[in-house]
């Protein structure tokens, strides 16, 4: 039976380690704090006492700890051999993202980046649309995404988190690349200060092929229900979503009659984390490749420090500049 080892034991790892139980995989986890604590909740796993003995005995890391930390546990699994699964992003640079990417190649390794959104059913079918070319040539991307700031600490500490850009938006950063592809150009703006209140930002890409993608987030100072919405449009028609609307996804216009008025139904049945790790377990025991790579992560990572420049020069930023 695979060993998945988890570091890490706050709010991300709540969602991994059920995931994890579920496809039947043993648990061990080891966290500077609250890893009795996530176990007990869940009623198996193992806490184990060192990083050490979790890579001795783990076939599979998953890394679930901040951001800043990545770096440093992503090369100690790759030296031990471990294939791994860490959470977005990858890093809080580019050039840390690079090395632990070199690391894992050098050590044979997979490394798969928790882009989980890409795994939500409402955008993996939008994401199916746009590919199939039932939108037609892709014109303009929105997206949106608003929930409470997270609490004193390391997320709201920009030089550790890369704070709203680099933590939350970058989900968008990076399906609206899916979509779309290669990225030419980062205009940014941001309204707030980090670390205090509410924050709001906005990030407009241009991608080589012309079309353009806005993607906006707000952490609210002030308690709110989550919610994230997109509207995609192309030659061939619109497609949106709202979360505070309803869950399933609708289809204004197509390129064809039957098109019209479509609304997919999506399965929600089963949890988007659930999914992802299924496919990342698979591609380590010699599966298809998931549909997000260690590459994915580090253009999404370049997307985001892009935008963080760009706020600090305050004008637009070529990412072949940025490279």
């Amino acid at each position: 039976m695979t060993t998945v080892g988890m570091l890490g034991a706050g709010g991300i790892a709540t969602m991994h380690i059920a995931s994890w139980l579920r496809l039947g995989v043993d648990v061990l986890v080891h966290s500077l704090e609250g890893a009795d604590e996530l176990v007990a909740r869940h009623g198996r796993g193992e806490v184990v006492g060192s990083l050490d003995e979790l890579l001795s005995r783990s076939d599979l890391v998953d890394v679930c700890t901040p951001t800043h930390t990545h770096r440093a546990l992503v090369e100690a699994a790759a030296a031990a051999g471990k294939d791994v699964v860490c959470e977005k992003p990858l890093a809080r640079t580019v050039e840390d993202t690079e090395a632990m990417i070199e690391a894992c190649r050098r050590a044979g390794v997979a490394l798969h980046p928790a882009h989980v959104v890409r795994f939500f059913p409402e955008y993996s079918v939008m994401h199916d649309a746009v590919a199939r070319g039932r939108l037609g040539d892709l014109a303009v991307q929105r997206y949106d995404r608003h929930g409470t700031a997270p609490g004193p600490g390391w997320f709201r500490d920009e030089g550790l988190s890369g704070g709203i850009v680099m933590d939350l938006m970058i989900h968008d950063l990076d399906f609206a690349r899916w979509n779309a592809g290669p990225v030419a150009s980062v205009r940014a703006v941001r309204s707030g200060a980090e670390g205090s209140g509410t924050v709001a930002a906005n990030v407009v890409l241009t991608h080589r092929s012309g079309s353009i993608s806005s993607v906006g987030g707000v952490w609210s100072a002030g308690p709110v229900a989550f919610r994230t919405r997109f509207e995609v449009a192309g030659t061939g028609g619109l497609l949106r979503h709202d979360s505070a609307d309803n869950p399933v996804t609708w289809t204004n216009g197509g390129s064809t009659p039957d098109r019209d008025g479509y609304a997919p139904k999506v399965a929600m049945g089963e949890s988007p984390y659930l999914t992802e790790l299924r496919e990342f377990l698979a591609a380590t025991r010699g599966g298809p490749t998931p549909r997000v790579t260690a590459q994915d992560g580090l253009e999404a990572v370049r997307i985001a420090q892009a935008a963080l420049q760009s706020l600090v020069v305050d004008d637009a930023v070529s990412l072949e500049d940025a490279r």
